[in-house]
C-alpha cells in the first residue's frame, strides 16, 4: 500500500513539475521586466486591482497584461507574454461570472508588483 501511495505522489509531482517550472520562469522574466522599466514606461498608467486576492479581479489583471503587451517598449519581452498566454487558462479560476472589482490607475511598476504576487499565489494554489 505504501508503494502505491509513493508512486501516486511521485506521478503527481512529475505532472505538476512542468507547470511549476513555467511559473518560476514567468516570475524570472517578470522580474527582468520590472528591473528594466524606463522612465517612460513608469508613466504608463494601468488599471490595477486594489486587492490582488479578490477573485473578481482576474479579468482586470488580464486587461492590464494586454495593455502592457501592446506597449512598444514591451516588445522585447514577447517571450514572457507568450508563456503567460499558455498558462493563462490554468491561472483563471473557474468562475461563471465575475463581480465588481475595485481598481485604481497605477504606474506600470506597481502593476507588475501586483502581477508577481498574483502569479506566486496562483503557483502555490496549483501545488
Amino acid at each position: 500500500m505504501k508503494t502505491h501511495l509513493y508512486l501516486l505522489l511521485l506521478a503527481a509531482g512529475i505532472s505538476a513539475a512542468p507547470q511549476m517550472s513555467s511559473m518560476a520562469e514567468l516570475l524570472t522574466l517578470l522580474q527582468q521586466m520590472y528591473e528594466s522599466m524606463t522612465k517612460d514606461m513608469q508613466n504608463l498608467r494601468i488599471e490595477t486591482p486594489d486587492n490582488i486576492d479578490d477573485v473578481n479581479c482576474v479579468s482586470a489583471i488580464f486587461e492590464g497584461m494586454e495593455q502592457l503587451k501592446n506597449n512598444a517598449a514591451m516588445k522585447k519581452f514577447s517571450v514572457f507574454f507568450q508563456k503567460f498566454e499558455r498558462l493563462k487558462q490554468s491561472l483563471t479560476p473557474s468562475l461563471t461570472k465575475e463581480g465588481k472589482c475595485d481598481t485604481e490607475r497605477k504606474n506600470a511598476t506597481k502593476f507588475i508588483e501586483k502581477l508577481m504576487t498574483f502569479i506566486r499565489r496562483a503557483s502555490k494554489n496549483a501545488r
